[in-house]
């Protein structure tokens, strides 16, 4: 049965009702877009023509035993229910490893769900019921564990390809997970997009997993570099910060900003920070110096 952008909005505004009533506090669900349900609503009333911007969300409470707080982050494409959500669950009583297995075994039991049923609910409640054991693995490890020999790191770097990146929502999100994550690198801003991002592995992978929407097509990471290391990497960084990269642009300025980077001042870029065997990978094609 095929099933309308509206009449998903309609289902996502139920849903968020009914979870503003089981969260009434300040501070417990806190929309990115604060503007994002009243740009739906006028949608939905054809006031609006241009899509609303995606719900994006967290909801923050507490497990009782033990006594710990849990964020769960929460992004719905535009035909969810009828597509899968984006779901995250963050909490600093979890080591990372750990963090990492409750989001698989959360995404697997959310895809155990019908298609086309409201599941936000359903996941705060697996999430109470079922992350108790996950918290006290955490503690009786922490106790009983000796002194540890220092633990090998990977450092991690991954070339990210977009057909092009343009929206400054986007943008946005690209340069606060990127900055909450301590990652360095850039963000080339146009047609194509091109992402670098550098830092313990667990946390570049986090940042491939909360930048992909679940509508975001044209988007590849086209290659990794791993380096083994026993403290943060921090020596191993070819960037000192995330940069907004933007170079002189050819092309229409119009209404669609489809204008192409000047890919030879990007190749400059590249060899700067000793990344020139990196253009190859990403275009297919050897590097040829800009005459500027």
């Amino acid at each position: 049965m095929a099933v309308s952008i509206k009449e998903c909005l309609e289902l996502q505004l139920l849903e968020m009702e009914m979870l503003f009533s089981m969260f009434p506090n300040k501070g417990e669900i806190n929309l990115r877009d604060q503007n994002a349900l009243t740009c739906i609503q006028l949608y939905l009333k054809n006031t609006e023509e241009e899509l609303p911007p995606q719900i994006d969300y967290s909801v923050s409470f507490n497990i009782d035993e033990p006594k710990v707080k849990v964020d769960l982050q929460v992004t719905l494409p535009h035909t969810y229910p009828y597509s899968a959500p984006q779901l995250f669950v963050r909490s600093n009583a979890l080591d990372r490893e750990q963090q990492l297995q409750l989001n698989k075994h959360l995404t697997s039991h959310v895809s155990s769900l019908n298609t086309g049923e409201l599941c936000i609910c359903t996941a705060l409640e697996w999430i109470q019921d079922n992350t108790t054991p996950y918290f006290q693995k955490r503690k009786v490890s922490s106790e009983a564990a000796p002194k540890e020999k220092a633990v090998k790191r990977i450092f991690h770097r991954m070339w990210i390809y977009s057909h092009h990146i343009y929206r400054q929502e986007l943008r946005k999100k690209i340069f606060d997970c990127a900055k909450q994550l301590n990652l360095t690198g850039f963000c080339l801003t146009g047609k194509p997009g091109i992402i670098c991002v550098e830092g313990i592995k667990e946390n570049c992978e986090e940042f491939w997993h909360v930048i992909r929407y679940p509508n975001w097509k044209h988007i590849s990471c086209k290659h990794v570099e791993n380096i083994e290391t026993q403290d943060n990497g921090d020596s191993l960084r070819l960037f000192t910060t995330f940069e907004d990269l933007q170079f002189q642009a050819h092309g229409d300025y119009g209404l669609r900003n489809d204008y192409h980077m000047d890919l030879g001042q990007f190749l400059e870029f590249l060899k700067q920070h000793q990344s020139e065997h990196v253009f190859q990978i990403l275009f297919g094609v050897e590097g040829k110096q800009s005459d500027n």
